[in-house]
């Protein structure tokens, strides 16, 4: 699953504000009960593992020009809430690129 998110700041700052924020992707998940890991296999890109109520979904943000994208491998039998996923991805990941 690809959610894009336009942007229209510098990538340098994209980057800055993702990094400072990781810690508040755990929050996105409902319940509270996420496990996050994030790394940074380089600039443009961040590695992202998340797990709750027994399930693991793997993902990456991609820093563009444009717009940040985050893919999300959804595991099949998850399929199902794909768009309820895209849509909390979209607001939260705004949330994540603003000023702050």
């Amino acid at each position: 699953m690809r959610v894009p998110i336009s942007h229209d700041l510098p990538k340098e700052e994209v980057r800055r504000r993702l990094s400072s924020r990781t810690h508040e992707i755990a929050n996105f998940v409902p319940g509270g009960m996420a496990d996050v890991t994030t790394s940074w296999p380089d600039e443009d890109t961040m590695q992202l593992g998340v797990r709750a109520m027994g399930q693991g979904i793997e993902g990456r943000v991609l820093i563009e020009d444009h717009q940040v994208v985050f893919e999300i491998d959804l595991p099949p039998a998850l399929s199902f809430v794909e768009p309820m996923v895209a849509g909390a991805i979209r607001k939260q990941g705004t949330k994540l690129l603003e000023q702050k």
